[in-house]
């Protein structure tokens, strides 16, 4: 056993609950997936595509929905062919099969009870057909990045949920999932050109090729004829088919989609246009084209606030008619919710209850089309009754990005900010049902007085532009009278919905298991018998993703429901979204922040030393604590703002020993000592090879603990100068604090980045001074990110009074020139100061190097050449600073072609981790190097030491400060 190597004892929960909770995971199931279908799928399709460990199946087992199920194993499947062959292996031995992607859906279609499927992972890609007006893009891929992708060709997707930035393609087409503007005409089922899919008997369809239904009659005889046979009684009845058309008239998502039958003449016509919100029923989606749309950049956007919901639905038709593209509705319990959400106005928490707004907006294609929009949008405006009950309220249309920003920021966080201010321990239900656009207002007020009537806070919104209404639910599912409550609630529901408006109980959600009890209550004995009848067609055996759509138990809604036991104080309020999943390094390594919590969550459900506690608990130290990059970008994807990252460094630290704490205060209070140390030895492994510095270290790491010895790694730069440029005092613009890294490793090329920034800073008449005693201080990020409680207060009271002091009590500027040292400095360190040095840190102004460069440098600089093309790494500090502008401003002035890669994300480098888990650098920057490797690029530019060496290890190339570049530009 290595030296130091913490016991995981000290991650396990320190109290639980007085009872383990009902929906806890059984002891029978600790070992994982059971024998032998752990050894035959692992025989079919190789180790390390099957996950079996009790901790991957519970991860797996939540979604963003209320539901919770354990699969029995998961598959992580990389291509075609391992899906048919686990649709085989299903096949023959009577298994069941679901698959998942983003796990974003809200009614329970990602979770299975056997064998679960991942197709996320491998399944990313966007592919611009001609000038973008179709794209080819994998079900892997979230909407947010084929956008991504789509917006330099002006185009964009139709579907637009709120999910964006973690639901994928497979997963909205599966769902027809439409969002704030798709409406009935923007959706996958009017905008997908083609799909290729794989059947539950493992033959492909590709419905662009000419060839496919010969192919298909070929394959699927009896598939064939029975889809033509339903298909000829349908049009056959004149009043049915009246009703189906009159149904998909407002949003419609619940069951199949019965008009497909009378769209398609073929059945490979027919199978396309069901596979669309079939919601993996029918088969797996393993490639969408999708017609895109114009990207109408031209916006006029306004939050218009109203007296009382019944008037805001009132002006929805007004809007409608004069054009607006997206008419998204806002109740008040929604609007001071999301005052949780980060740059929403702090004063919408005193707006009273009965208030409602509506976000309104207007897209036009250029110029004149937007005045007309807004001289339309004036006349509307003025014949409504507004009210302004807080002083943030302006009522007014305008273009100002930033500002219609926050807008639709306060209202895609709905779900999640409503949900996240629930009381502690209950469980969150969002429904979302369509009605007639004319009847929205009665409905309004229907759905208030039924949730008042059960007891459920009444909180609302949806795209009233479309009739389309949500609304949340929140109960403890451990109670069985909050049970039944919340299944009286529905029953009445479902009935007002379908008997007194005619409505969809599933707009575009998809039925889920929570709808598929009521989904003959909509639709009639008829039509749902169809749709049994069009799955026994296309899934005789009942492979894939059964009582999902179609289930005949009246109470299949309330089982699964999930406990949400309390857990540690930072994440409890985790509604298990998953919008934080896309933005986490090791996503596709080991854990993403939510299944984090979601493992916590089961060992609070646990009774203290079961076999599955035991299990998760071993399992959490590397899955969980030792591979989170902890650069929290999660908490800036999370609309609560629940910061995974912080609870992991909890975690570290509870997992130190009091020696291990001492050393690291030690360390900190000799940094100067250990900074000389760090630079001699990496100036001595110069004239070391690689391979044996690697040796050494592995050694190292095995005696004493691989996540303390860092690992050697071929691309670690060399050492830096030992003296720092010389400056002066008198007359500098600011202090110029040079980061620790840049004073232990050099940069490339002629010039070091601290003598780079000191002459770029000259250049344009703002000269910088940097102090005499910068040896042995730093931002304390080293002992922040590993846990060091004693070594962090002791580096972060250090900086903050010797800044001060530099800074003449705060009257200069303190530039720093490494992005996650500013972010520590300006921000990390607070909380580990002394209430004397908070006082001290108030008065500073700490300024990364990037905006110093790009706001007083920059515009007196002359630049004399540029290169030809630079591809940038913005860094995930930079994202907390709100920095990246400035790099790609920088950038623009030294080349002549600048490139953010689409998948840029964090590298997870953080500092030395990965040189502690080099395999998490590697997972985290796998799809950016893909990208960036695939062309040649004359500069490769970011502002972080270690960040540019973890670049450089995943693509073989070699990053550099921008402000390197900014120095070569301008130099005369």
């Amino acid at each position: 056993m290595p030296f130091l190597e913490p016991k995981p004892e000290a991650l396990r929960p320190v109290s639980h609950p007085e009872a383990p909770a009902h929906d806890r995971v059984p002891d029978r199931q600790a070992k994982g997936t059971p024998e032998p279908l752990r050894s035959e799928l692992c025989a079919l399709l190789g180790e390390d595509k099957v996950l079996t460990k009790i901790s991957d199946l519970v991860r797996y087992a939540s979604d963003a929905s209320p539901y919770r199920f354990v699969p029995q194993v998961v598959v992580v499947a990389e291509d075609i062919d391992d899906i048919s062959a686990v649709l085989s292996y299903a096949h023959g031995r009577s298994r069941e099969v679901v698959f998942r992607a983003a796990g974003t859906s809200l009614n329970g279609q990602a979770q299975g009870e056997d064998i679960l499927v991942d197709v996320r992972k491998h399944w990313a890609g966007v592919e611009v057909i001609g000038d973008g007006e179709q794209a080819r893009i994998g079900p892997g891929t979230t909407i947010l990045r084929a956008n991504a992708t789509l917006a330099r060709h002006g185009r964009v997707l139709g579907p637009d949920p709120a999910s964006a930035i973690a639901c994928t393609i497979g997963g909205v087409v599966a769902n027809n999932a439409s969002g704030m503007t798709a409406g009935t005409t923007r959706n996958s089922y009017h905008t997908v050109a083609s799909l290729t899919f794989v059947l539950p008997t493992g033959t492909v369809v590709d419905t662009a090729d000419p060839d496919a239904d010969e192919q298909l009659a070929h394959a699927e005889p009896a598939l064939c004829e029975g889809l033509l046979q339903i298909k000829r009684e349908i049009e056959a009845d004149r009043e049915l088919t009246a009703r189906i058309r009159a149904k998909y008239e407002i949003k419609n998502t619940n069951g199949y989609r019965l008009d497909a039958f009378l769209d398609g003449a073929t059945p490979v016509e027919i199978l396309r246009g069901l596979m669309v919100g079939s919601e993996g029923t029918f088969g797996f989606i393993s490639e969408v084209v999708f017609d895109t749309l114009p990207l109408d950049r031209h916006l006029t956007t306004a939050l218009l606030f109203f007296p009382s919901l019944p008037a805001a639905a009132a002006a929805v038709p007004l809007f409608n008619e004069a054009g607006a593209l997206a008419v998204e509705l806002m109740d008040g319990n929604t609007l001071r919710a999301s005052t949780s959400v980060a740059g929403v106005p702090a004063d919408w928490a005193r707006l009273p209850k009965s208030t409602a707004a509506l976000l309104v907006e207007f897209r036009a294609p250029d110029e004149a089309g937007r005045e007309a929009y807004e001289a339309a949008a004036a006349k509307v405006v003025e014949g409504l009754e507004l009210v302004a009950p807080v002083a943030s309220v302006t009522n007014t249309f305008t273009r100002d990005p930033k500002t219609i920003g926050g807008y639709w920021k306060a209202r895609k966080a709905f779900v999640t900010a409503v949900g996240g201010s629930r009381p502690s321990g209950t469980t969150l239900i969002t429904e979302d049902f369509a009605v007639p656009p004319s009847r929205l207002a009665d409905a309004c007020g229907a759905l208030l007085e039924l949730q008042t009537r059960h007891g459920f806070d009444a909180a609302v919104a949806g795209h009233a532009a479309h009739g389309n209404l949500h609304f949340l639910l929140a109960f403890d599912a451990g109670l069985p009278s909050d049970v039944e409550r919340y299944a009286a609630f529905m029953d009445e529901f479902c009935r007002l919905t379908v008997e007194r408006f005619d409505g969809s109980l599933k707009a575009e959600h998809a039925t889920g298991r929570n709808i598929a009890p009521f989904l003959e209550l909509e639709w009639g004995p008829e039509a749902t018998e169809l749709m049994w009848r069009t799955k026994q067609v296309i899934d005789p055996d009942c492979v894939l993703a059964p009582r999902i759509v179609l289930d005949r138990d009246p109470k299949a809604h309330l089982r699964g429901l999930k406990t949400i036991p309390k857990v540690e104080l930072i994440a409890d309020p985790c509604i298990e979204c998953g919008f934080c999943e896309p933005t986490c390094p090791s996503e596709d390594l080991t854990t993403t922040p939510r299944q984090r919590i979601v493992l916590r969550r089961e060992m609070m459900r646990q009774r203290p030393g079961s076999p599955v506690e035991d299990g998760l608990v071993e399992a959490y130290g590397y899955d969980a604590v030792d591979t989170c990059a902890g650069d929290s970008t999660c908490k800036l994807a999370c609309p609560v703002g629940i910061d995974t990252g912080a609870l992991m460094k909890d975690f570290r630290h509870a997992r130190h020993s009091p020696r291990e704490e001492r050393a690291a205060a030690v360390a900190a209070k000799n940094f100067k000592a250990v900074e000389a140390a760090a630079r001699l030895a990496v100036a001595a492994s110069d004239r070391i090879s690689d391979r044996l510095l690697t040796s050494v270290t592995r050694a190292a790491r095995k005696a004493v603990r691989p996540d303390l010895v860092p690992e050697w790694l071929p691309d670690i730069p060399g050492a830096a100068a030992r003296k720092l440029p010389r400056t002066q005092r008198r007359g500098a613009s600011a202090v110029y604090y040079p980061a620790c890294v840049n004073r232990i490793f050099g940069s490339p090329g002629d010039r070091s980045l601290p003598e780079a920034m000191v002459a770029v800073a000259t250049r344009a008449g703002r000269p910088v001074w940097i102090p005499d005693d910068v040896a042995g201080t730093c931002c304390a990020t080293i002992w922040h990110s590993k846990g060091y409680d004693q070594g962090n207060a002791v580096m972060a009271n250090r900086i903050v009074e010797a800044a001060w002091a530099w800074t003449a009590g705060g009257r200069l500027p303190l530039v720093v020139d490494a992005s996650s040292c500013t972010l520590g400095i300006a921000h990390e360190v607070v909380p580990h100061l002394t209430a004397e040095n908070r006082e001290l840190h108030r008065e500073l102004t700490v300024v990364d190097s990037l905006v110093w460069a790009a706001d007083e440098l920059l515009p007196h600089l002359t630049v004399h050449r540029t290169v030809g093309s630079a591809v940038l790494h913005p860094t995930c500090s930079m994202s907390h600073l709100g920095d990246e502008a400035q790099l790609r401003t920088l950038a623009e002035a030294c080349a002549d072609e600048v490139v953010v890669p689409d998948d840029a994300g964090c590298c997870a480098f953080a500092g030395d981790r990965g040189m502690l888990h080099k395999e998490l650098t590697e997972s985290a920057t796998r799809k950016e190097a893909a990208e960036v490797t695939t062309r040649p690029y004359d500069a490769h530019l970011s502002a972080n030491r270690m960040c540019e060496v973890g670049m450089d290890h995943a693509t073989g190339r070699s990053y550099y400060s921008v402000l390197l570049e900014l120095e070569r530009a301008t130099r005369p």
